[in-house]
């Protein structure tokens, strides 16, 4: 079956063609006619399964070749990574018309997305909290919203967005055409569709117990040592096939350690978490995305907007919390028909959780197998080549770790020209130790700080002259000035 058998109009079907896109995936195919006739709908299918065009096909065409300027269709995502994503599959679609998508989320200016509401964008995707607070301002009205969608309905419920996205539906108007997106429908969503939906039909494109029917996923699960769960990310990341790979961690604080253990083993790491800035984040999902780094590490927050197809390999560094963020975790892997591997570390506190995960995913895995990096069944299971150690080779290491350093300087706090705090290196006055305060900064200096030291002094009251390196000081000749200082001691030498 092809997009323009489904009833797709041919310059939405030359834009897809474009990108590679030819046949509709399942819940593609039962969702667009259904969608362009204006029944509203209710559509179950895990996570990958293309749903995204499934509801933006039909809001696009819906709208008509040359929509008037202003908001008709509103599409709300619980995350800020999920919104860009979207926004930029319906930029993608809308290729070959007049109609425009504007993304409007937290975390970043609000000039910009004004200002693209005010030049007359027609299908708005945002998060709940910046769209209120613009409504709130009345620099956005929904009363011309035709067309709606929720997207990732559960993990909203999951957000306690729930009382937003009741707001929001009381301020577009009552006849609109109301698509919902889920993976899972527990009650609370359930009764949602039945509180503003009008008479939805319920659409499952896969069986509900998503966790039956992922065969294209390989599910591993290992009771592991804290600290040795480095060691063997960093092997199973050598192992034979591994493309782009997404870690989850379960604080922010673990993902960045993780990104900077990672990045100094020689690894292309990035991260996101809640501690970074939004275009931090958004830099770091586009450089996994075209590949400049092929490990991501997140938090669950972010695992909505991991939109990428040709991830090979998805790590739970640990447990997620229940059945449902498993298969979300586990999702990101073996999308768009493709084979994936799902590895899970238990940690031994953890057990009693992983054990209700088993037991309702039906895995038959109820004890995982402890597992080191040095165990043969992780090199078998994984195909890591025998003798496989956690650091790749030297050169490239060292390459990654200066670029992390590099990186670590780019962003620390500056000490000339934009800073009012004073920078040491130019101080007219030094007291000894400062060259190691001050060098504090960064990994690189302070194991210059750690060397031994040239110039010492002792405390009984007589003078001897010493050298200052690099205090910038001069007497006119353009050597350095050498100064006078107290102390018995004599200057130590180090011998040749």
């Amino acid at each position: 079956m092809t997009f323009a058998e489904l009833g797709v109009d041919q310059d939405l079907v030359d834009a897809l063609t474009g990108h590679g896109i030819l046949e509709p995936f399942p819940i593609q195919a039962q969702t667009i006619p259904l969608g362009l006739s204006g029944q509203d709908i209710i559509g179950q299918a895990k996570t990958g399964t293309g749903k995204t065009l499934g509801f933006g096909l039909p809001i696009i065409q819906r709208l008509g070749h040359d929509p008037k300027p202003g908001v008709q269709v509103l599409v709300v995502v619980p995350t800020r990574e999920l919104c860009v994503q979207v926004a930029e599959d319906l930029v993608m679609a809308t290729a070959n018309r007049p109609t425009t998508v504007a993304a409007i989320y937290g975390g970043k200016a609000y000039e910009g997305q004004i200002e693209a509401l005010k030049a007359g964008a027609q299908i708005i995707v945002g998060t709940p909290g910046r769209l209120l607070d613009l409504a709130g301002q009345r620099l956005i009205s929904f009363a011309d919203v035709r067309e709606m969608v929720l997207d990732e309905a559960d993990k909203m419920l999951d957000l306690g967005f729930l009382p937003d996205i009741e707001k929001l539906f009381a301020q577009t108007p009552p006849a609109r055409h109301t698509m919902l997106f889920s993976a899972t429908m527990p009650g609370a969503i359930v009764a949602l569709a039945r509180r503003f939906m009008n008479r939805p039909v319920h659409i499952r494109a896969t069986d509900p117990d998503e966790g039956l029917t992922q065969a294209n996923i390989e599910h591993l699960v290992y009771r592991a040592h804290s600290l040795d769960k480095d060691e063997v990310i960093a092997r199973i990341l050598q192992a034979e096939g591994r493309g782009k790979t997404v870690i989850f961690t379960r604080t922010k604080r673990a993902a960045a350690r993780l990104q900077e253990e990672l990045s100094d083993r020689g690894f292309e790491a990035a991260a996101v978490h809640g501690d970074l800035g939004q275009d931090q984040r958004e830099r770091a999902m586009q450089s996994f995305r075209t590949g400049k780094k092929d490990v991501l590490i997140a938090t669950d927050v972010a695992a909505r907007g991991i939109d990428v197809d040709d991830v090979t390999h998805v790590i739970n560094h640990t447990i997620p919390e229940d059945a449902d963020a498993y298969l979300h975790r586990a999702g990101r892997t073996g999308r768009a028909g493709k084979t994936g591997i799902a590895v899970t570390f238990v940690d031994w506190d953890d057990l009693h959780k992983w054990a209700l995960i088993d037991k309702a995913l039906d895995f038959g895995k109820p004890e995982p197998v402890e597992t080191y990096s040095s165990s043969p069944h992780l090199f078998e299971e994984l195909r890591i080549p025998a003798g496989t150690k956690g650091r790749l080779p030297h050169a490239r290491s060292a390459a990654a770790t200066q670029a992390a350093r590099a990186a670590a300087r780019a962003t620390a706090p500056m000490t000339e020209g934009g800073d009012s705090r004073p920078s040491r290196s130019r101080s007219r006055t030094r007291r000894p130790g400062d060259d190691a305060r001050s060098a504090s900064g960064t990994e690189e200096q302070a194991a210059a700080a750690d060397a031994p030291a040239h110039a010492g002094g002792g405390h009984d009251g007589t003078a001897h002259e010493e050298h200052v390196p690099g205090s910038g000081t001069h007497d006119g000749t353009g050597k350095p000035r050498r100064r006078r200082r107290r102390g018995g001691a004599r200057p130590s030498t180090p011998s040749a």
